[in-house]
């Protein structure tokens, strides 16, 4: 009974211990710790979450866009802030690229930032507001809760010539699973990344190409609704799927009935390389909850900057 008890203590000491390694230290090769914030901004966190729940609670819409925000912010020189970067008459930035032209919530960052160089100026990163508001977005649509490891640095580089390096709603499903390889992304976790597309809508010009022929992989009818939508011009938006502003699985059935929006969608149930993981996402809502969490934190730690390497801006449309 003694040896029972030792061996039930031992085993719980080394949970713990795991548990004050992973919350408490550095978080994988970067180095970002869960608890970055406790003694130089204990409230950070609070911060931003006050902030995008009153934003979103406004504008619902707005939580596809943090997620969209964050990322275009980690696909580009990594999860930096460089996404947030003003134009200046020397340099166009990333934001005024075509792939970014309908980017919304600057004004969320914005408005946490404010708060926090108030509360703690110079310590909390433009980068680290961008991941927690996309995070704290997923779940206020009804999606996973997470928490994510904080310690990011603001990039001093944002050019419009870097986005070329976006993935386009045209792409196909080999091209989707190169550019998300060339970025330690699965196939599995590219698909559940593009999940994030149950939040939010799709502009005309995105999709438009797909009518002007005969798609074998897009619906009949649904090509209808979408030529209805396209009648309101390129900037007519369309629902991704029925429940636009819900983190749910209605994506993926989407895609089963050949209802995906953008081309780069509907591949993803075309390719018999990913039509497995569609229809697993499809008939299981926490194993896509599940993933898309654990492809959230690894988009998170992409490339990040540490150090000299970055700083904290004081305006996070511009480097210090």
């Amino acid at each position: 009974m003694l040896l029972k008890t030792m061996a039930m203590v031992n085993l719980l000491s080394l949970f713990i211990l795991v548990e004050v390694v992973v919350r408490g230290f550095r978080y994988g090769v970067e180095g970002l710790r869960m608890d970055y914030y406790l003694m130089s901004c204990p409230f950070a966190e609070q911060i931003v979450k006050d902030t995008v729940n009153t934003a979103l609670q406004n504008d619902p819409s707005l939580a596809a866009a943090l997620v969209r925000m964050h990322f275009h912010d980690c696909f580009i020189e990594g999860c930096d802030g460089s996404v947030l970067i003003d134009s200046t008459k020397d340099n166009t930035a990333e934001k005024d690229s075509p792939g970014n032209l309908s980017l919304r919530g600057y004004e969320i960052i914005d408005d946490a930032k404010e708060q926090l160089e108030e509360q703690c100026p110079g310590v909390v990163s433009c980068a680290d507001i961008v991941a927690m508001a996309a995070r704290d977005a997923v779940f206020w649509a009804g999606g996973p809760v997470y928490d994510i490891p904080k310690g990011r640095k603001d990039g001093r580089r944002s050019k419009i010539e870097d986005t070329i390096n976006l993935p386009f709603p045209t792409f196909n499903t080999s091209e989707l699973i190169s550019a998300f390889g060339k970025r330690g992304f699965t196939a599995q976790e590219m698909v559940a990344l593009s999940g994030a597309h149950t939040l939010g809508v799709a502009r005309c010009a995105t999709f438009k190409g797909r009518l002007s022929s005969a798609d074998p992989t897009l619906d009949s009818s649904f090509a209808k609704t979408l030529s209805k939508t396209c009648s309101g011009g390129d900037n007519a938006e369309q629902p991704f799927d029925a429940t636009p502003r819900s983190f749910d699985n209605f994506y993926f059935n989407a895609l089963m009935r050949k209802s995906g929006v953008l081309f780069s969608d509907q591949t993803l149930y075309t390719s018999p390389r990913t039509r497995g993981i569609v229809n697993g996402y499809a008939m299981n809502q926490a194993m896509f909850f599940f993933d898309f969490q654990q492809a959230m934190i690894k988009m998170g730690t992409l490339d990040v900057k540490e150090g000299s390497k970055g700083e904290v801006r004081q305006d996070c449309r511009k480097i210090n």
